[in-house]
């Protein structure tokens, strides 16, 4: 790509998010946590494309091969990436981005010149990183989503963190009950949101068990966040339908209609994801491996990761949308042992053969056979 197309950077970091997040889903919809709860499922693609990116700047050879695959970007090349990236998102309105790090070893200085929107500090106790977590959501998340072992080398975590009111807000007057159908069957009566809105805020997008309608809501603000909500046909899997939500708009189809009629619930739903655990299935396995892990250009020890976590939250009401995602790292030393010479004793104190072969190695010229004590 060019050099300063900055807006063609942003458009093919975009795709790469895009991209992860449609992989990932089915170890997001699979996962123990989302089982549990019913089907339900939150999760932040651009927070885990940020914070897997950021430890990617640190990684070469085949960790980064493989990182560059499931990324779209590794190595020295991926420090831009970041930071463009995390500049774009930081300029939505009521939307925060941040990333710390903590480590309790050296860092190599290129990799920390490399990314100088990353806040660094010593690994030196919880607290203080709870706290830290707790600032950068605005209190929606309390703190890190994973533990931090005495083991733990380095911990990185992205944060980002939305407090933003509707353009148009919903009237509360005309919320309502209103029976909504799980996916167990079973209706229920909940709290459900009315209004209307133009034709050109809603679309379909085909999916191959019939159309997806993509409505999209604004937020409040000079550029505010675009808040799209996507309804499948009865029966539809969940995956196809969470992608078509962040599709691009350009890939849908116009509504026939003059306007739209809609009614949406109230909702709240948080999740934490062992994100580590679908890391394989993406083709990311040297990075986890404490035997083959590569992040010479990240620290002076030998790192590899332990876990990937991530909680997210998305809560909907009359007023607004309010979501965060914590997505923490965790990187630990390797395993590392020096190969080990495997040498064979072999001591020919028994009976032996012996030949003398020609040049070729092929014809023996001689035979024998020791069998008794040599030279007895």
């Amino acid at each position: 790509m060019p050099d300063g197309d900055t807006t063609m950077t942003v458009r093919e970091y975009a795709g790469e998010i895009r991209e992860l997040g449609s992989r990932w889903l089915d170890g997001v919809l699979s996962d123990p946590a989302v089982a549990s709860a019913g089907g339900n499922a939150v999760c932040s693609p651009a927070g885990l494309w940020l914070a897997l990116a950021a430890v990617a700047c640190g990684a070469e050879g085949e960790t980064a091969d493989e990182l560059a695959d499931l990324l779209g970007v590794a190595g020295p090349e991926a420090a831009p990436a970041v930071s463009a990236a995390a500049a774009e998102l930081g300029a939505t309105d009521a939307l925060a981005v941040a990333t710390g790090l903590w480590s309790a070893t050296p860092l190599r200085d290129a990799f920390r010149a490399s990314l100088p929107g990353i806040g660094f500090g010593p690994l030196a106790g919880r607290a203080a990183i709870d706290a830290w977590v707790a600032d950068a959501t605005g209190g929606l998340i309390t703190q890190l989503p994973v533990d931090v072992a005495p083991t733990v080398r380095l911990l990185l975590a992205n944060v980002l963190a939305l407090k933003a009111r509707w353009g148009t807000p919903f009237d509360p007057d005309f919320t309502r009950p209103r029976d909504f159908t799980p996916a167990s069957g079973t209706p229920a009566p909940v709290p459900m949101m009315h209004r209307t809105l133009a034709a050109a805020d809603a679309w379909t997008i085909g999916a191959h068990l019939g159309p997806v309608h993509v409505v999209e809501l604004a937020c409040a603000g000079e550029r505010p966040a675009l808040i799209r909500f996507a309804l499948g046909p009865e029966g539809a899997p969940p995956a196809p339908v969470m992608s078509a939500a962040w599709a691009p708009r350009r890939a849908g189809t116009p509504l026939e209609y003059d306007e739209v009629a809609l009614a949406l619930p109230r909702f709240a739903l948080r999740t934490t994801l062992d994100v580590a655990a679908h890391l394989p299935a993406l083709g990311v396995h040297a990075a986890l491996d404490a035997h083959a892990a590569d992040f010479a250009a990240l620290a002076d020890e030998p790192l590899c990761i332990e876990d990937v976590v991530q909680e997210s939250l998305v809560k909907v009401d009359e007023e607004g949308v309010e979501a965060a995602a914590v997505t923490s790292v965790t990187m630990v030393r390797m395993s590392f042992s020096p190969t080990r010479k495997r040498i064979l004793d072999l001591a020919f104190d028994r009976p032996f053969a012996c030949a003398v072969m020609d040049a070729s190695g092929t014809v023996p010229l001689f035979a024998a056979y020791q069998a008794a004590v040599p030279g007895a």
